[in-house]
């Protein structure tokens, strides 16, 4: 069977093209990939190219095929596989596979397995690590996005409290506990926020803060601070750049009291240097935002470590528990990952879009790989939708939802162009 598919060869090195996929062996699993989320750890592959720790130093001849946000449909099951998994089921998949302590994941090492493909062969190892994962949700979008919520939920779980005068860690944040998450308003704060409204140990408070008017009037838009009451929950959107003292600001809104649990989503010294500043007694910061200078350094007052009991620590990626519980959770509606979406193409944008991602602004990008159309902003759709019919129907489809990607525009878009 034939492939399309954006494959890495090097350092700034990708292409777009059709190959022939191998025959399927026994214990592989062949699958229908309908949409991919673009990563910025892509970005930072293809800028390291056979430097990076994933990818194979013979990419340049054994190339790899790009994307692990993938979701899609299963065509076929090996005969290994047979009872477990059945032609027609929606499916995701953890990429952080660490198979036998390999650093290889699809997306970063694998030539005929990664999201941004028409059709993949999925390998082994994938199943018997119980990382292909079926999704009973009716879009798959939702399940695209279900990786980066998982990054999420590992961060929450990852979060830890003490026990005074003992030896005990109490995993997650803190219930009916303040929670500050700065640099908030792009696409995974936005999914910090979703969660938080959706656990069942709730926090009293979640503070969002940004420096960017526009971001966060866009995040007020899609969870508004009504719609966080009705969930029992404060929520509170601040542009600090507009406060002279913006830790004493942000303080005050907890009555003094200060964060059982904050967040940092940008890998800014000041931002992390305000996160250890906030901090109530017994508050954990998790370091979220993943820095690329290797010797990226902020203060952190020792004197709280000591006296107050604070503590930092960091999280990177989710396990294939926490993408169970995004898979789940969405499938359930209680959370929406479309709120971190802002953009929509096809296969035909990857390249582009993967190669100046860090200069596109919005949140996620979201590729349907069965279809050719240019990398769009969501919000561009109402203009576009005058003079071409198919963005007109998306802008009402859209529309409907309060602006945000949906089922209904997601199949009206896979049903125009025949994919499925």
């Amino acid at each position: 069977m034939k492939t399309k598919a954006v494959r890495m060869y090097g350092l700034d090195d990708l292409r777009l093209e059709t190959f022939e996929l191998p025959e399927m062996k026994d214990d592989e699993i062949l699958v229908k990939v309908v949409s991919d989320s673009i990563c910025m750890s892509t970005y930072k592959a293809v800028k390291q190219g056979k430097n990076h720790k994933r990818v194979p130093e013979n990419v340049a001849d054994h190339p790899i095929i790009v994307g692990h946000e993938m979701a899609g449909v299963i065509v076929e099951v090996g005969k290994k596989y047979e009872g477990q998994f059945k032609p027609g089921q929606k499916f995701s998949l953890q990429p952080a596979l660490n198979y036998k302590g390999s650093p290889y994941a699809p997306g970063y090492s694998y030539e005929f397995f990664g999201g941004n493909a028409t059709y993949n062969i999925i390998p082994p190892e994938v199943m018997e690590l119980g990382c292909l994962l079926v999704y009973e949700g009716d879009s798959y979008y939702g399940a695209s996005l279900g990786e980066p919520m998982s990054c999420i939920i590992g961060g929450y779980h990852a979060n830890y409290h003490t026990v005074p005068y003992k030896y005990e860690h109490i995993m997650g944040t803190k219930p009916n506990g303040n929670i500050a998450i700065l640099g908030g308003a792009g696409p995974m704060g936005l999914g910090a926020i979703d969660y938080a409204l959706a656990i069942d140990g709730k926090p009293k408070r979640v503070v969002v803060t940004d420096i960017s008017d526009d971001r966060l009037e866009r995040a007020a838009k899609f969870i508004t601070p009504a719609y966080a009451a009705s969930k029992g929950v404060e929520l509170i959107y601040v542009n600090t750049a507009k406060h002279e003292d913006p830790i004493a600001y942000l303080k005050d809104l907890t009555e003094g009291h200060g964060y059982d649990d904050v967040f940092v989503y940008a890998p800014v010294v000041p931002l992390v240097a305000q996160g250890d500043q906030l901090l109530a007694y017994d508050g954990c910061m998790n370091f979220f935002a993943g820095p690329t200078d290797q010797k990226f350094t902020a203060p952190i007052n020792l004197y709280n470590v000591h006296y107050n009991n604070t503590h930092i620590m960091g999280s990177t990626g989710g396990n294939t528990e926490d993408l169970i519980e995004a898979l789940d959770l969405s499938a359930k509606n209680l959370i929406n990952p479309s709120v971190m979406l802002t953009h929509i193409g096809g296969i035909d944008c990857t390249i582009d879009a993967i190669m100046d991602l860090p200069n596109i602004p919005g949140g996620k990008k979201l590729v349907y790989n069965h279809i050719d159309m240019p990398l769009t902003a969501i919000e561009d759709f109402e203009k576009l939708g005058a003079t071409d019919p198919l963005f007109k129907s998306l802008a009402e489809l859209v529309n409907k939802h309060n602006g945000l990607w949906n089922v209904e525009a997601e199949t009206f878009l896979l049903d125009y162009y025949n994919v499925l």
